[in-house]
């Protein structure tokens, strides 16, 4: 199915940490054909703001037509979203991107920073054996949502919870191993991971952080480069909203 934009309706808000939002919408068009690793575009009320601001998906309901979307306020576009109350309209498009191509092995799911919400939404939808490993600056969010569905280990730069470090130092101090890595988070964070997939022979599916416009593939603002020439643009690379935001880590440059 091709993305809609549909009028959402607010169900919930909340803060959940320091300029962090979740944000649960009635959208039963979009969460019936919803994945993890799908994000949707969300629309400014603001006539000036033509451009939409891409959000992952975190949890689908596909029962209650409902998505949960936890982000980041950054700018103009979010703090107008954090501000949203239950019973507003909020104009999105979705589901976009191709999301991650789920594999009954056993799975060690890696978010950084913001890029933690889409791990939620795969965490849930995995069957398979996994481990959550989760990288934060200083203040924690989703936790508590993670460990119901797998046992998760926490990396922070300040040293305050779990591992002092990095999401890697996380998976070295304890030991973590796995046959297929999922991962989203900043770019430095992807490379690393990459280059350990890559050192150790394990599959790696990463979702690629990019400055999105469109949304839709069209505009080329998102691209990043790849090991393979793209067929839309003939190139050594690929949209990462099209195209992506996930691919497999053989196949693309960081």
């Amino acid at each position: 199915m091709s993305a809609v934009k549909v009028q959402s309706v607010v169900k919930h808000q909340e803060q959940i940490a320091s300029d962090i939002y979740s944000l649960t919408l009635y959208a039963p068009e979009i969460a019936k054909e919803a994945k993890a690793g799908q994000f949707v575009s969300l629309y400014s009320k603001e006539g000036s703001k033509l451009l939409p601001r891409p959000i992952s998906l975190c949890e689908i309901e596909k029962e209650t037509g409902t998505v949960r979307l936890v982000y980041r306020v950054v700018g103009f576009g979010t703090k107008e979203f954090s501000r949203l109350k239950a019973d507003d309209t909020l104009e999105i498009m979705g589901p976009l991107g191709n999301g991650f191509d789920r594999k009954d092995k056993k799975a060690i799911l890696i978010g950084g920073g913001i890029g933690i919400p889409p791990m939620l939404e795969l965490a849930r939808e995995l069957k398979c054996d996994k481990s959550i490993v989760t990288g934060f600056k200083d203040e924690t969010f989703l936790v508590e949502d993670l460990e119901k569905y797998g046992t998760v280990y926490i990396a922070s730069e300040d040293g305050r919870t779990g591992v002092k470090g990095n999401v890697l130092d996380a998976i070295r101090e304890y030991g973590i191993e796995g046959d297929i890595i999922y991962a989203c988070g900043p770019t430095p964070m992807l490379r690393a991971v990459k280059d350990y997939a890559g050192e150790h022979g394990i599959e790696a599916q990463i979702s690629l952080e990019g400055k999105m416009a469109c949304g839709i593939g069209a505009c080329l603002a998102c691209v990043c480069n790849t090991s393979e020439v793209d067929g839309h643009s003939h190139v050594k690379n690929a949209r990462i909203c099209k195209d992506g935001p996930v691919f497999d880590s053989r196949e693309v440059e960081l």
